[in-house]
C-alpha cells in the first residue's frame, strides 16, 4: 500500500505545475491534499479527476481558506467529513475513508502565522483534536492521518532550529503537543519508524536563501495508531519535483487495502 500526503497550497496553481500528471504516476493506492482552496463542486471539474481513482472532498464554507481531499483507487466503505468541531469543520479540514480494518484521513491544522487570533485558532484545533484522538486509540480498527500540521516536532525537523524557537511551528506548546500524541498517547510518526537522518523538510518559505540553504521545516506527516508501525516498509520526502510550498510525503506499507 503506497499512501501519498501532500499541501497543494491551492489546487488549481498546483496542476498548473503538473501535480495531477506527477501523482497519476505515482502508482498510489490513496492520496491525501491538503488546503485546497476549493470547493466540492469545482474539484467535480474533469480536470481535477485521475484515472482509476475516486475523488473525494471536503471545503470550507469560504472556500479559499482551506479544504482537504482523498482519491482513492478503492471506492470506501464510507466517508466521513469532519470532527464534529468548530475549528475543523468550518474550514473543511478533515476527510476520512473508512475500508477494512483501516481509516485513512486527510487533515489539515491551521498554520498559526496570521497573528494572535490565527495561533489562538490552532492552539484550540490542537487540543480538541487531542481529545478525539484520545478517544480513537481506543477503537478496535487503525488509523492513519495524512496531516499538514503546520508544526515541526524535533530538533532535526528544523533548518538552524536555535533561531526558530520563537516562531510558529516550533514553539514549545507545538512540539510538546506532539510530544503527547508520539509519546503519551502511543501514535507512530511513519517517516521516524525508518529514518533519523537530519534534513528531511517538508516545507520551505518562497525566499531564494531558504531554497537554496535547504532552510526548511517538517510540517507534514503520516501518523499512525500502534498497529500499523511493524507495517511500514519505507517513506520518503523527495525535494523535487513540488508544486507548492510543501513537498509530497510518500509512505510505502507491507499493507493490501480491502473492503
Amino acid at each position: 500500500m503506497r499512501i501519498i500526503s501532500v499541501n497543494v497550497n491551492g489546487i488549481q496553481a498546483a496542476a498548473q505545475r503538473g501535480l495531477l500528471s506527477w501523482l497519476q504516476a505515482q502508482n498510489a493506492d490513496v492520496i491525501c491534499l491538503q488546503d485546497t482552496r476549493a470547493s466540492v463542486v469545482e474539484l467535480d471539474d474533469p480536470a481535477y479527476q485521475l484515472d482509476g481513482y475516486f475523488l473525494y472532498a471536503c471545503d470550507a464554507e469560504i472556500p479559499e481558506q482551506g479544504g482537504v481531499a482523498l482519491y482513492s483507487r478503492l471506492q470506501p466503505k464510507a466517508i466521513i467529513m469532519g470532527l464534529g468541531f468548530e475549528t475543523a469543520d468550518r474550514y473543511g479540514r478533515y476527510l476520512q475513508a473508512d475500508f477494512d480494518k483501516v481509516s485513512i484521513s486527510s487533515l489539515l491544522l491551521p498554520t498559526g502565522r496570521g497573528g494572535d487570533e490565527d495561533l489562538n485558532q490552532k492552539f484550540k484545533f490542537m487540543d480538541d483534536f487531542a481529545h478525539y484522538l484520545d478517544k480513537q486509540r481506543r477503537k478496535r480498527r487503525e488509523y492513519l492521518y495524512c496531516g499538514s500540521l503546520h508544526v515541526a516536532h524535533q530538533k532535526l525537523d528544523v533548518k538552524n532550529w536555535r533561531d526558530c524557537q520563537q516562531e510558529v511551528g516550533f514553539l514549545a506548546p507545538e512540539r510538546a503537543w506532539l510530544d503527547e500524541i508520539f509519546g503519551t498517547m502511543g501514535y507512530v510518526d511513519a517517516l521516524r519508524e525508518v529514518t533519523r537522518e537530519g534534513d528531511l523538510y517538508s516545507w520551505w518559505s518562497d525566499t531564494e536563501q531558504a531554497q537554496l540553504l535547504n532552510l526548511g521545516w517538517r510540517f507534514d506527516y503520516q501518523i499512525l495508531t500502534s498497529g500499523l508501525r511493524r507495517f511500514v516498509r519505507s517513506a520518503r520526502l523527495p525535494r523535487q519535483p513540488r508544486f507548492s510550498q510543501h513537498s509530497a510525503l510518500i509512505v510505502d506499507y507491507d499493507w493490501t487495502l480491502s473492503l
